[in-house]
């Protein structure tokens, strides 16, 4: 039987990823640790130097890997997707004041999609895009 585990993603900036995530969504700081780069390079098809630290955030049962690549060059550049591109489009998280929240986000470093405004749910994104 397969379960979920976690969904992870690349930060730039753990420590302003950490605050963004906490402060607007109020997601809490489980762990974190930093694997070894051989270990990590073979998982993820990646060249060393990485020097990898994972952080581990945890929202009514979600766990959020923020990735962080030390290494110099390890982090590929940003780019940014449409929402019709294959692969995982977004993170849907309930709240209770969609505009209020949207505004604390970009206190935080993160960017409201006005477009994207629909009244009930809008996009935004966080600090890394």
């Amino acid at each position: 039987m397969a379960v979920y585990n976690h969904t992870g993603q690349v930060v730039t900036d753990p420590e302003r990823s950490m605050r963004f995530y906490r402060e607007v969504f109020g997601f809490k700081y489980w762990y974190q640790f930093s694997p070894d780069d051989e270990a990590v390079a073979r998982l993820c098809s990646l060249q060393p130097p990485l020097s990898v630290t994972a952080y581990y955030l945890t929202l009514d049962g979600l766990v959020m890997e923020l990735i962080h690549y030390a290494g110099e060059g390890a982090t590929g550049a940003y780019r940014p997707r449409t929402m019709n591109e294959p692969g995982l489009t977004h993170l849907s998280i309930s709240v209770e004041d969609v505009h209020a929240t949207a505004r604390k986000a970009v206190d935080y470093g993160g960017q409201i999609l006005e477009e994207s405004d629909i009244g009930l749910g809008l996009m935004i994104r966080d600090p890394d895009g």
